[in-house]
């Protein structure tokens, strides 16, 4: 089908519908569908890659690809740098089972249940509610050069909502949100909707945290962030290609204290799971860092031809986006060590819950995180709300002051951007104690 210059290529092929309602302060902002179906085809040159998308590829034919193939090998020609592609394993695994399927569900149904969960945030005291559900699904097919090709269901849907309270000038706000591949999970939410008001409402009345070098509880939402923020991000394997991780040159070392173990595992069948990765490789668990030893970089079949130390099968792309390396389910994984054992390991400091972003530069090494609040922790014991309150500090030394780890690993979906794209992932962890950290507050 290719030209004899053509190296490899390969095709994915996307067909589906997405839905989205959007409801603010009671009112239906917005409440619809679309479809898509289109394939992106890569071929691999003599040098590079040249890539070709081409809508309503179901009518496209074999003439088509012939085309479209043709037509990526001449684009490749533009490119400088030699691409290897390391050889791989290849397979695809089942994908779990759905429970109540949101494609049987109308989106007028949908939109009275999130409407349900919007109401619920109402309490006295909100000034403002906003609701949100999405869902995707379709049928992805891979097919390559070699011979490969696999076809798989996907299907994902969630919703969030935020709650915002105000008072004498002041607002805070609090989120809720959801997220699964399992089937729709909107039903008897009503709660979420409370649970975010009620936190909004007493973060009002909460003292700002006051900042400094202290020691630190970390909850699995926000241990989990800097799991895939920190470290995460810093083992893929295109920022090492490109020198741009603090870790590019430490396999084999000692980058975290021996109660670290991170794991990436796109096999889960969480929020991140991938039943085959974008290339067509087959997934498998990955440990990171093991014991506190770096052992692998997460890879591209193009990353791992150049810089080694890893695994592929971690290729991911956002519709007919080109596949970059991506994390899937990435998580601390247990320790030994109770609450009241981290609690009175801490003795005096803070305890950090949930996350509001941050940003982290993986290349310098270097971290922020914005907790969505805190209690302060006086001798052991858990005391008053604080809010306002952010983590920061160097990726290596903080991986070293990671002093315990609990026994309550939880996971937390979500969503991961990079290079343009957003794919869903999970971050998890359970609770952290952390030495000596650097604790912003409103006051110093």
């Amino acid at each position: 089908m290719a030209t004899e210059e053509s190296r490899y290529y390969d095709v994915r092929h996307l067909v589906g519908t997405s839905t989205h309602i959007d409801i603010e302060n009671g009112t239906i902002e917005a409440a619809g569908q679309s479809f898509g179906d289109t394939a992106i085809v890569r071929a691999l040159g003599a040098t590079g890659w040249g890539m070709v998308i081409i809508d309503n590829f179901s009518d496209a034919g074999e003439s088509g690809l012939s085309r479209a193939v043709a037509d990526a090998l001449a684009l490749s020609h533009a490119t400088g740098e030699r691409v290897e592609l390391a050889d791989v394993k290849t397979g695809v695994l089942p994908v779990p089972a759905i429970k109540e399927d949101p494609r049987d569900i109308s989106l007028e149904e949908k939109t009275e249940l999130l409407a349900s969960i919007e109401s619920a945030a109402r309490l006295p005291g909100i000034v403002n509610t906003r609701a949100r559900y999405i869902e995707s699904e379709g049928t992805v097919r891979f097919m390559d050069s070699s011979g490969n090709e696999y076809q798989y269901e996907s299907l994902r849907s969630g919703y969030s909502i935020l709650a915002v309270a105000g008072k004498n000038g002041e607002m805070q706000q609090a989120r809720e949100s959801e997220h699964a591949i399992t089937g729709l999970n909107l039903r008897h939410k009503e709660e979420k909707g409370r649970e975010a008001a009620e936190r909004a409402l007493l973060l009002l009345d909460a003292a700002p945290a006051r900042g400094g070098t202290m020691n630190a509880l970390l909850d699995p939402e926000l241990a989990g962030v800097f799991a895939h923020e920190a470290i995460g991000h810093a083992s893929e394997g295109d920022l090492v290609k490109e020198g741009v991780s603090v870790i590019k040159d430490m396999i084999g070392r000692q980058i975290a204290n021996s109660v670290v173990t991170v794991v990436d595992d796109p096999t889960l069948p969480e929020f991140g799971f991938m039943p085959v990765d974008a290339e067509g490789v087959a997934v498998k668990r990955t440990e990171i860092i093991r014991d506190g030893v770096l052992k692998n970089f997460l890879h591209s079949r193009e990353t791992l031809a150049a810089v080694g130390d890893g695994e592929a099968g971690h290729a991911r792309a956002e519709g007919s986006s080109s596949p970059i390396v991506r994390m899937s389910n990435t998580f601390i994984e247990n320790g030994d060590a109770t609450m009241d054992e981290l609690l009175e390991g801490c003795k005096t400091g803070i305890l950090l819950k949930g996350s509001r972003g941050g940003q982290v530069d993986p290349g310098r090494g270097v971290f922020q995180f914005n907790a969505e609040y805190g209690y302060l922790i006086e001798d052991g014991e858990q005391r008053g709300m604080v809010r306002d309150v952010s983590l920061s500090g160097d990726i290596l030394s903080t991986m070293h002051n990671i002093a315990l780890c609990g026994t309550d690993l939880k996971l937390t979906p979500g969503y991961c951007g990079k290079g343009g794209q957003s794919v869903p992932v999970t971050d998890g962890s359970p609770h952290l104690l952390l030495r000596n950290a650097v604790v912003g507050g409103r006051h110093a």
